[in-house]
């Protein structure tokens, strides 16, 4: 076990009207299966758990450049004034507080 929990987002109706409203001459229509069918988990420090709501007020800014990034990389068609009121409207927080390593060798961090 490792000193981590899990954050999962699964998308709601509102997140996927925005992805689909980009390109609404594309011929592919995103759904809300299509999108929660892979989604990232955020290793969030195991005490944060306890105050998730702490932990999103400080947070939720940087897990949304990650979910928009996976879209769209021009920064312009990103919604404008996002707040945490509307990051709740848009995804399902999913905390899972036991995280466990099945795998032998180091956790490699490919940012650093």
């Amino acid at each position: 076990m490792i000193n981590r929990a899990a954050l999962i987002l699964k998308y709601k109706q509102p997140a996927i009207d925005w992805i689909n409203s980009i390109e609404p001459s594309n011929d592919l229509i995103i759904t809300l299966e299509d999108t929660n069918e892979e989604r990232t988990v955020y290793l969030i420090d195991e005490e944060s758990v306890e105050n998730l709501e702490m932990m999103l007020e400080r947070n939720y800014k940087l897990i949304l450049e990650y979910e928009f990034l996976s879209w769209y990389t021009d920064e312009s068609l990103w919604p404008k004034n996002f707040s945490l009121k509307m990051f709740k409207e848009w995804f399902e927080i999913e905390c899972h507080s036991v995280v466990e390593n099945l795998v032998d060798g180091d956790i490699i961090d490919e940012d650093i």
